[in-house]
Formats: C-alpha cells, structure tokens, sequence
C-alpha cells in the first residue's frame, strides 16, 4: 500500500465492525407485493398465500432481491431507524477526501442470500471495513478501491441466537479526477446532439414504425387474445409465437412519473418529465409528457393522450399529453 503518513489511520480501520443499521419495518406483504409490482416480478410465491402454502416453505417470501431494501435509510431528520448506531462505516472517504481524493464511483455490488425471508422477521446489518487497494491509476485517476461487506441478520426475541441471511459487498474507488491534456487548438463548435434512436429488430420492427403512421401499435397474441409491452418474440402469457398487433386508442391515464432536473441532457427538455402510462388496453408504456406546468406535479390517475412528435426532422415519437383536471 502506498504509505503516505495519514493512511495509517486507514489501516487501523481495516476489519472493525460497525454497529447495527436496523430495517425500519419488518418484512410484511405490502411492502413486498409493491416490489414486485415495480420490479415486474410475478412469482407467486411472494404474493399469493394459498399458492405459498401449497410450496415447501408453507408461507410467502420475500423476493432475495429485496434483501438491501429493507434497512434503506429513510428521508428527512429521522434517517436510520431507532436502535441504529450512530457510528459512521463510510468515515474512510471522509478521510480520503481530506487528503484530496474527492471524487467517488461505485464499482459493484455483489448481494448473497442463505435463505429466504419469511413475513414478520426483524432485520438489521453490520458492516466491516474489508480492504482498501493500494493506490490505483484508472482512466477516471488515481485513488483507492475501498470494500465494504454488510452482513444481514434476522433478530430473534425468543433466546435464540439471531441468524445470519445474507451479506452484500460493496466496492467503491475514491480517487483524484484525471488532468484533462490543455487544448492547443480552439475546440471546434460541437454539432447539435439528435435524440438517440432506438434499437429497431424483427420483434419492435412494427412498434417503431408505427409512429410514422400515427399510430400506437400494441403487441397481440392471436392464441390467447392478450396484449403485451415491449415487443417480444413470443407471447409472455402463453408463449405462443402467433403474434400480431392492434392499434391503441392512444388514451389512457399516468400510472407513475418521474421529473429528471439534474444531470441536464442534451436534446432533452430540462426538466423532463417522462411518464408510465398506463393504456386503456391495460398494457403500460413509458413515454415523455408534455403540458406539465412548471412547479405543479401531475396527478397520478390524471388522463392522458397520445401526440405525435417528430425530431430532428427524422424521428417521430409519441408524446403523452396530460388532460387538465377539474382542480386546475
């Protein structure tokens, strides 16, 4: 490692662990049945009793995946749930960045499950600083890869030992930002950015063509007369390959949104407002919005309509417009 003076403090912290960081709620079906409804996850064994108590485990689960979600901070002043410590694991990057290494990347994220988790069980974890790499130069600049392994338990109140669930590693590298090479030359004036386009093959072929013909074009499965979004190959109801597609009627109403201010990306609008949509057809579809006033959130279950735009005089796009509520 390299030895600059104050990285003996580093080297102290290798391998202390620190307290415990408690999950404000214990694993219950809302929370899990939410997951899963964002995540896309249809395993029944997270949401459907009777078909769980017909399985080997008698009871819903929990999804393995959502194992780090439930000890998430929280927002506001009440960050950690109560009984959490108070020390702070990432104190490492404090000191690095004091001794100029400000800037930070995660590197990955490796999660381990022993088992699944049942409704009703109290987690928490522990975390250990596990190693700091000797000083590294990447194309980003020269710093350190710092590893840190939380280990998950479910706390037991019966005189029990509490069991251990699962660990997750958790890399970063803290390093100083690359010196850029002093431009020679007066840059050149960078051509306007075009809205990327999309990836087009056989399957979507229809879905993106559509637009050109103001149309919204909806997979369709001739076998089972369901609809699905995106595009796929086969049908995700019955796997049928019989597929075609229908002409949505462009209406629906705005299931979830999101509203990006920062990082401003070019040719995008700033701020952006992009929507989930869900069709009266029953299938959702992602789409940016357009008619959001300034400072006012849209409303989820607000109407929607589809228009059609084209860019870059090439790409034609459709654009959900919000149809103002009775309050506004």
């Amino acid at each position: 490692m390299a030895k600059y003076e104050w990285f003996a403090e580093i080297e102290a912290m290798i391998g202390r662990q620190y307290g415990r960081i408690y999950a404000w709620d214990k694993v219950n079906e809302a929370m899990v049945r939410q997951w899963c409804e964002i995540m896309g996850v249809e395993n029944p064994l997270y949401t459907d009793a009777d078909y769980a108590a017909t399985t080997e485990y008698g009871q819903l689960v929990a999804p393995p995946a959502m194992l780090q979600s439930w000890c998430l901070a929280g927002f506001g002043d009440k960050i950690l749930a109560p009984g959490s410590t108070t020390e702070n694991p990432y104190g490492v990057l404090e000191i690095l960045e004091k001794n100029g290494y400000p800037a930070v990347v995660a590197v990955n994220s490796n999660l381990t499950f022993d088992r699944y988790i049942t409704m009703g069980e109290k987690l928490y974890y522990t975390t250990v600083l596990d190693s700091i790499s000797e000083e590294k130069t990447t194309a980003l600049g020269t710093g350190f890869f710092v590893t840190l392994k939380m280990t998950y338990f479910s706390e037991k109140t019966n005189g029990e030992a509490d069991e251990k669930v699962g660990d997750m590693m958790f890399r970063v590298i803290k390093f100083k930002p690359a010196q850029r090479p002093e431009q020679t030359a007066p840059a050149k004036e960078a051509p306007a950015r075009k809205r990327p386009k999309p990836g087009i093959s056989d399957d979507n072929r229809f879905f993106w063509e559509g637009f050109g013909e103001q149309e919204l074009r909806i997979q369709h499965c001739i076998s089972c007369d369901k609809l699905q979004h995106p595009p796929a190959p086969v049908c995700m109801h019955c796997h049928s390959f019989e597929l075609d597609y229908q002409v949505a009627s462009g209406k629906g109403e705005l299931y979830s949104f999101v509203i990006m201010h920062y990082p401003h990306v070019a040719p995008f609008d700033s701020p952006n407002p992009i929507g989930l949509i869900e069709l009266e057809e029953g299938v959702r579809i992602p789409a940016g919005l357009i008619g959001v006033e300034e400072g006012v959130a849209p409303k989820i279950g607000q109407k929607v309509q589809v228009e059609y735009h084209t860019f870059d005089g090439e790409l034609t796009l459709p654009q959900f417009r919000l149809v103002p509520t009775k309050e506004s």
